[in-house]
């Protein structure tokens, strides 16, 4: 018999807007709340806001809380010096495979918090916890089901938070992209998941459905999991499981940026892995030329041989099928391929990522 779902405190907030529940890594979760198109457009357009509670958000403090991060991930948060920094990493497996992508944010010396996806949420923690322990770190580890988070993206979206939080603007305002305000018991960060200004919020759960319902009340459209997967694509952001996964290398994803070798002094976990073993692969966007949709796994060719979609949909921006794939070595931007899609061979362009940026189609020659 399978567990129950997991619920996030707006539960109840997304039936009462008739909200199409589906099942997303154990959690009950919105998929759309009526339109899946208008909310994508929303967000592009205006301002809409996702129910991100079933991520979780993990305390690392203590006095070897740095040593420990600089153990656990592949990026180098000796980088983040100014509270409230953050920064975007993978955390590897000893064979260099993705165990799962985080943000890290910077408060202090001895005070840091991990913020991992919901489907590896559990996995991640109990990682931590073992890495934490094999190398006698001083850390305390706490996982954060107290709090949850709301995503509040697009061009009106902080001027609609600071409707709302008319308090929060004054320490939110001056942040740059990748930075956040702690306000207390709140985090706000400009960070997200759509290629949209904005920011994320993380605050008590017993706070949140009255944030809900004031940002509602600003005109910021609720949106689901459909329309944060089309944003997310078009943006050219990876989805854990789909794009990389625990036996994929961050240079088969195109997440090389996320690994810092520049200290060869620090010895991260999966560094011995993707410095010893090369897995030259070309992590590209592709753009349907004819109709279709492109979906994860689907088969491609290229002169340089065979590849795979990684993820793909239709783009409600551009009007036509998007997707992300694993490519052989020295396949180019501009290049021709074809995607096997219900027996048939459909021709499709090469690209750059992402497919949009700032609410505007990049343009790929």
């Amino acid at each position: 018999m399978s567990a129950p779902l997991q619920r996030t405190p707006l539960f109840d907030e997304h039936l009462a807007a008739n909200a199409r529940m589906v099942d997303f890594g154990g959690w009950e979760m919105p998929l759309s709340y009526g339109s899946q198109i208008e909310e994508h457009h929303a967000v592009r357009r205006a301002a809409g806001m996702f129910d991100v509670s079933h991520m979780l958000n993990v305390d690392v403090a203590g006095a070897g809380a740095k040593a420990f991060l600089q153990r656990l991930i592949a990026n180098d948060v000796a980088r983040l010096t100014v509270p409230g920094k953050a920064l975007y990493s993978c955390m590897l497996n000893p064979q260099g495979g993705v165990i799962d992508d985080l943000i890290v944010y910077f408060f202090s010396e001895d005070r840091w918090r991990v913020v991992v996806n919901a489907g590896t949420a559990d996995k991640d923690v109990a990682w931590m916890r073992r890495v934490a322990a094999s190398g006698n770190f001083d850390v305390a580890i706490a996982a954060r089901r107290d709090l949850a988070m709301v995503a509040v993206q697009g061009p009106e979206a902080r001027a609609k938070v600071w409707a709302a939080r008319p308090a929060w603007q004054a320490q939110s305002e001056p942040l740059g992209v990748f930075s956040a305000a702690l306000l207390g018991e709140t985090l706000v960060a400009r960070t997200g998941y759509t290629g949209e200004d904005g920011f994320e919020i993380v605050l008590p759960a017993a706070e949140v459905a009255t944030l809900w319902r004031d940002l509602i009340a600003q005109g910021v459209q609720p949106c689901g999991l459909g329309a944060r997967d089309t944003l997310r694509l078009e943006a050219g952001m990876n989805l854990y499981g789909q794009d990389m996964d625990e036996l994929i290398h961050p240079d088969q994803a195109g997440l090389t940026w996320t690994v810092s070798l520049k200290d060869a002094s620090r010895r991260f976990i999966g560094r011995d892995a993707i410095e010893q073993f090369a897995t030259p692969a070309a992590f590209l966007g592709l753009k349907l030329q004819e109709r279709g949709v492109m979906r994860a796994h689907m088969a491609v060719r290229t002169a340089r041989g065979a590849g795979e979609v990684t993820s793909g949909t239709m783009s409600p921006t551009l009007g036509v099928s998007v997707g992300f794939a694993r490519l052989p070595a020295g396949v180019q931007p501009g290049d021709a391929a074809e995607v096997e899609i219900r027996g048939k061979w459909v021709p499709a362009q090469v690209c750059k990522l992402p497919f949009v940026r700032n609410g505007k189609p990049v343009e790929h020659s």
